[in-house]
């Protein structure tokens, strides 16, 4: 049998700034994640991707709202363990190694969400990594109550957009990708109130709303959105051209090929370019992300795989995908919006944009895994789907005051334009392509 050799060194390529950790500092919060209780790192309140180490095992920990791969690489005197956002920043630091004939994307492995991962510091083989979950909220918690319910959850949210503009500079803009959708629509009106009640200009918020082509139904939404709410010179279209909607660009982006995440990344790089462009020191920018999968507001029908019963039964389905030990879960890119939510953090991140997404933040979570789904809708699909927008309003009108304006779900990429389908190919192997082009030519991603 082969010795084990120990690991020589472990780089972390991760971002310390870009932790928003609360209650302890981020050094105190690594160690909690290098000591390997979940239950303490459980309490670290924030969203964080963090890497620690104690003797022969590292530890790394992420929320959603933050990105976390690995990769093993083999060197003269020992393995090298890599972590970083991005799959090519991987591929760039083994590159400076002079290791790049390693390299292959499906070698990354992506940590996923709310877990903590171990791996041994042996290689000779690889060890193979271990997960302990460390959020776990209760489900079927609060009463069913459409209003106790809402104000609970967009109180939450309204709490993670106040602390977050705790950290943001008084007078800097704030913009919001605006659709006029529910949770788009909610982001604009608490970040407006927390604006009025920390005592500030609303002048420093526009809600920037994309329009491919002369716009899609979602630019006469948003318009409509805040008539509504008599808020309307807040908007401001960000038009671009059908040909700055780029598949492949989306690709480079994200590191994934799956069609309805490729489709929505392009339209949010597309914003962002078209925001930046026109203010090139802008910096803060919000979003509605985790909206769906915190209400389980997407189509069933459309999915094969599920049926009303899985989706209300299994815990965090759209947040986790079908779970770490399930037999479709992929270790190149965990599962549902663990894996998913690249389509908004990598523009955002591209762009020179630091974000928030208020409803992908674990406390709002932990509220939206209490609500008795199945009491409030008695299995029935539309009422599911009737739900999110009963639940978000009340919760509005309860925190704000404001009466909001609730319209139908349209998909991102589905809103922006009036030629979705001249846009985004139809055949899954499209992206895959694309996909494989890009690394199979060597080009940076």
């Amino acid at each position: 049998m082969a010795a084990a050799v120990p690991l020589s060194r472990v780089i972390d390529l991760t971002d310390p700034a870009g932790n928003r950790i609360y209650n302890m500092s981020v050094e105190d919060a690594r160690a909690l994640v290098a000591g390997g209780d979940q239950t303490a790192v459980a309490r670290i309140d924030g969203e964080f991707a963090l890497v620690g180490q104690q003797g022969r095992s590292v530890r790394m920990a992420r929320t959603i709202g933050r990105l976390m791969r690995y990769f093993i690489a083999k060197y003269h005197d020992g393995p090298i363990l890599i972590v970083a956002d991005r799959i090519d920043a991987i591929r760039n630091q083994l590159g400076l190694l002079g290791l790049e004939n390693q390299f292959h994307p499906s070698y990354t492995r992506m940590v996923p969400a709310h877990h903590v991962l171990k791996i041994e510091l042996v290689g000779c083989p690889d060890p193979s990594p271990t997960c302990a979950r460390f959020f776990s909220p209760p489900r079927n918690s609060l009463p069913a109550d459409v209003v106790a319910i809402g104000t609970k959850y967009i109180g939450a949210a309204y709490h993670e957009v106040s602390r977050w503009l705790d950290r943001v500079p008084t007078h800097a803009p704030i913009g919001i990708a605006f659709s006029g959708g529910i949770d788009s629509g909610a982001v604009f009106l608490l970040t407006y109130h927390a604006i009025l009640e920390r005592g500030d200009s609303p002048a420093r918020l526009k809600a920037f709303t994309l329009a491919v082509e002369g716009g899609g139904a979602d630019a006469e939404q948003a318009r409509e959105f805040l008539r509504r709410v008599d808020l309307d010179l807040f908007l401001e279209l960000i038009p671009v051209c059908a040909d700055d909607v780029r598949l492949e660009d989306a690709v480079r982006a994200i590191e994934d090929y799956k069609p309805l995440d490729v489709q929505s990344a392009s339209m949010c790089l597309a914003l962002c370019r078209g925001v930046r462009k026109r203010y090139p020191d802008w910096r803060h920018l919000l979003d509605g992300d985790g909206g769906d999968e915190n209400l389980k507001d997407y189509p069933i029908e459309d999915n094969p795989e599920l049926t009303i019963r899985s989706v209300l039964n299994n815990s965090l389905l759209y947040q986790e995908g079908w779970g770490v030990h399930a037999i479709k879960h992929s270790l190149t890119y965990s599962g549902g919006q663990s894996r998913g939510y690249a389509r908004t953090y990598a523009p955002l991140a591209l762009c020179g944009f630091e974000g928030l997404s208020p409803f992908v933040c674990p406390a709002v979570i932990a509220v939206a895994e209490g609500i008795p789904f199945i009491e409030l809708t008695g299995w029935d699909h539309e009422r599911l789907y009737r739900l999110k927008g009963e639940v978000v309003a009340a919760g509005v009108k309860a925190v704000t005051g404001l009466d909001m304006p609730i319209f139908p779900k349209r998909r991102f990429q589905h809103g922006a334009t009036n030629r979705p389908h001249a846009l985004f190919p139809t055949n899954a192997e499209v992206y895959r392509e694309i996909f494989q082009r890009i690394y199979a030519t060597g080009a940076a991603v």
